[in-house]
């Protein structure tokens, strides 16, 4: 919504480049948000954008947004470009390839909400390295049916995905076991329904198949966004309602914290966006450490 509120505020012919977001509060669903566009320059080549969303009268969300005129970069021979490749399967060593248009592998209880995706993959180089460092994460992603409004809304709904999953893939490089309130060993204790719900859970970010093998692991106990960052690179082809793979690492986690890099590619291979977020990710203290916490 941010950025919506600022390309209205620019010409038509400005696109943006790069978005620099901080979460500062939690804010209230049933509250209304109010959307501060300040207007920090207004350049040739260039337009840089301050938005603040305000509950309450808190701001309880920042961004910074540059803007760029389209077509002021200059001549081709003038320009340095290079850009990462698509993807490749490790199955049949080509680029991946999306799913098809009419793609319903969603289970019910996935199926729901503004954007559509794939299982998560996690994937090695070997196949089999467990070390964070090796590992990257996979999805085709997609807006739930068509979008109108031209590039502009395009690039919204490309911003609004690109947080999907995202600091979250700290976790699952990790191994991580997700749910704090009870344990994998405690998993046939459940009843049925819930049982389904967090084996379909399990399976959708590429965890495997029983979530009774997280038995052991260490388990989450906090996870919050701090700042988000996304690099527009080719923001004219942006079809946010066709398939569009996403590939995440974790070039570091430490201190309390994580940061994941997200790679957004088109379906012809067209890298259309570079996105980083820095994130809280806390464990759950063993048990021992918890019970004497509350001493």
């Amino acid at each position: 919504m941010c950025l919506a509120a600022a390309q209205r505020t620019v010409a038509d012919d400005f696109l943006p480049h790069s978005c620099h977001c901080y979460f500062l509060l939690a804010g209230a669903s049933n509250l209304p948000i109010l959307f501060h566009v300040e207007q920090v320059r207004d350049g040739r080549s260039f337009a840089t954008r301050t938005v603040q969303a305000r509950q309450r009268g808190r701001c309880i969300f920042t961004t910074t947004i540059s803007f760029v005129k389209d077509g002021s970069s200059g001549p081709a021979g003038t320009q340095v470009s290079h850009s990462s490749a698509m993807p490749i399967d490790p199955a049949t060593k080509l680029p991946v390839q999306p799913p098809p248009d009419d793609y319903d592998g969603e289970p019910p209880s996935m199926a729901q909400g503004p954007f559509q995706g794939t299982q998560i993959q996690i994937l090695s180089p070997s196949g089999t390295s467990t070390d964070p460092r090796d590992k990257k994460t996979r999805q085709w992603l997609r807006s739930r049916g068509k979008i109108t409004g031209g590039t502009a809304a395009h690039l919204e709904a490309l911003a609004y995905i690109s947080d999907s999953y995202f600091i979250g893939t700290v976790t699952r490089l990790h191994n991580l076991w997700r749910f704090p309130n009870f344990k994998p060993e405690d998993f046939d204790k459940l009843k049925p329904e819930m049982q389904e719900r967090v084996r379909i859970l399990h399976q959708w970010e590429g965890m495997g198949d029983d979530p009774r093998d997280m038995a052991g692991r260490p388990t989450l106990g906090m996870m919050v966004s701090l700042d988000h960052t996304i690099y527009f690179h080719e923001p004219k082809r942006v079809k946010a309602d066709e398939w569009m793979m996403n590939e995440m690492e974790s070039p570091w986690a430490g201190d309390g914290r994580g940061v994941v890099m997200q790679k957004i590619f088109a379906k012809d291979g067209t890298l259309l966006a570079t996105c980083v977020q820095e994130g809280l990710v806390r464990l759950q203290p063993p048990e021992k450490e918890a019970k004497d916490s509350k001493l």
